[in-house]
């Protein structure tokens, strides 16, 4: 399989490591053409362009920021697209909303290619140890044909269904991760605020019940008040966004991800946006 890698962001650039390491023969395209060196150096090949990287491949992962700039890359809606699109298989690795995707996967099949929906659960850390869980949504032959790409990337990957269900089941998972989050967070402020040994308090979560790996990550970002962005709160912005609409287009009441909602817009529009998640409540201007 000759993989083409485009969009090498947070998650991206050790995802596409992953791949090179595992001996997959990789190419690589970023808007910004210097996020791609270390890839180079470690065996893979960089294209100048979309249009070059696409002539160089069979399938081809998009780790991309928003539906935006994957139309863009795509070149959807121009001549371009069919050109890209027509005779490759192509993985949709980033969130965007379930509807986005269904008609992304309609566009890619009559444009003579095959989609895969393939979003991931998990930030920087499992996603550079490779250890990120995988959602798949699509036909079977596509998912098997896709799975050498997968294996690298993630300890474990489910099938969910056609598209857009891997999608829908990310938000559904995202639904628990944002709320357990931000309650963690809002402990901390809390605890801090009573006076109480903030360490301490972390050993007894990480010694009982309730640790997890995510609560363990997280306790060492606020204990350390690191903000350095695993999960910026701009894209958690995001996509607790769409875990709201697809609540409400459920027609179900969510009090908690309604609440975390607020919360995270309060962050991002009082300078917290590029801060981690966790300082949602300990990095920006306080929430009215």
């Amino acid at each position: 399989m000759t993989v083409g890698f485009i969009g090498l962001g947070h998650m991206g650039l050790p995802m596409a490591r992953n791949l090179v390491r595992a001996g997959l023969a990789v190419r690589v395209w970023n808007r910004t053409p210097e996020r791609c060196n270390e890839l180079v150096a470690l065996g893979a090949q960089a294209a100048a362009t979309v249009d070059e990287l696409c002539v160089q491949v069979d399938v081809v992962a998009l780790m991309l920021l928003d539906e935006a700039a994957v139309d863009a890359v795509l070149g959807r809606h121009t001549p371009d697209f069919r050109r890209r699109i027509c005779g490759r298989t192509w993985v949709q690795l980033g969130t965007t909303s379930p509807d986005y995707s269904l008609a992304l996967a309609r566009d890619i099949a009559a444009a003579g290619g095959r989609y895969l929906e393939a979003p991931v659960s998990g930030s920087t850390a499992p996603a550079t140890e490779g250890r990120l869980v995988g959602m798949v949504a699509g036909d079977a032959d596509t998912i098997n044909d896709v799975a050498p790409l997968l294996r690298p990337l993630c300890r474990a990957v489910f099938a969910c269904g056609p598209v857009p269900h891997a999608l829908r089941m990310k938000l559904a998972v995202n639904h628990y991760l944002i709320a357990t989050v931000a309650a963690l967070a809002e402990t901390v402020h809390a605890a801090r605020a009573a006076g109480l040994d903030v360490e301490v308090l972390r050993q007894i979560l990480d010694a009982g019940p309730m640790a997890s790996d995510v609560s363990r990550r997280k306790l060492d970002k606020l204990i350390a008040r690191d903000h350095q962005p695993h999960a910026a709160i701009r894209d958690v912005y995001t996509i607790v966004q769409l875990v709201l609409a697809q609540a409400r287009d459920a027609g179900i009441d969510a009090p908690l991800i309604t609440r975390c909602a607020a919360l995270y817009r309060h962050a991002t529009e009082h300078g917290g946006a590029a801060l981690d998640m966790v300082a949602v409540f300990d990095g920006v201007a306080p929430h009215a």
